[in-house]
């Protein structure tokens, strides 16, 4: 493959162009049925310079928006409502340390440190243990241990449904997220290898 004065073709020896009757080489790629997204960068299309052209003249990008998703769209800030992994304060792996905490920074850098080393046995002990992400993920909202038999998944899970249950905490329904997350955390453990 290699480019020439035209920006975005690129030449390739057995591609036509994808316009019906066309059989120029096709050296300019435009968008397909399906777009980029989360699983990958999407369908193309390729084109000859003249239908390039042609679909380039009637290609819409607000197509199927709605005024507000146009607006949204246009505005100059769009795309930087959100901070990027790379430039937030925990830069995507963990809590930010409470940097009051500390009389020195280095003491911040170190117990983040420890408590990073910490989940990687954590999590290296599970896989041993023939334990799947999401089963870890169940311990932790139980807090219980690997070691934990079937008697003590069924106390501890008790004891968190007493202390969530709207109807222990007079009627408040603040705690229902925490609750279903117990609810669900006990399901999948309960059937799992470990505790048949």
């Amino acid at each position: 493959m290699r480019n020439d004065k035209f920006h975005g073709r690129v030449q390739s020896e057995g591609r036509i162009c994808n316009a019906p009757g066309c059989d120029e080489p096709g050296e300019f790629r435009a968008p397909g049925v399906r777009a980029s997204g989360f699983d990958g960068p999407g369908d193309y299309r390729w084109f000859c310079l003249e239908h390039v052209r042609q679909f380039n003249a009637g290609y819409d990008f607000f197509a199927g928006m709605t005024a507000d998703e146009i607006l949204a769209a246009q505005s100059p800030l769009a795309g930087w409502e959100r901070e990027t992994r790379a430039f937030r304060a925990d830069a995507g792996i963990d809590a930010a340390p409470r940097w009051a905490d500390f009389d020195d920074p280095l003491e911040a850098i170190a117990a983040r440190a420890k408590a990073r080393r910490s989940d990687h046995q954590k999590a290296a002990d599970a896989a041993r243990r023939g334990i799947s992400p999401d089963e870890r993920k169940a311990y932790d909202v139980l807090s219980l241990g690997y070691d934990a038999d079937r008697r003590a998944l069924r106390v501890r899970y008790s004891e968190l449904v007493r202390k969530f249950h709207p109807d222990r905490n007079g009627g408040n329904r603040s705690f229902e997220g925490q609750l279903q997350a117990v609810v669900e955390a006990y399901n999948l453990l309960k059937a799992s290898a470990a505790f048949t």
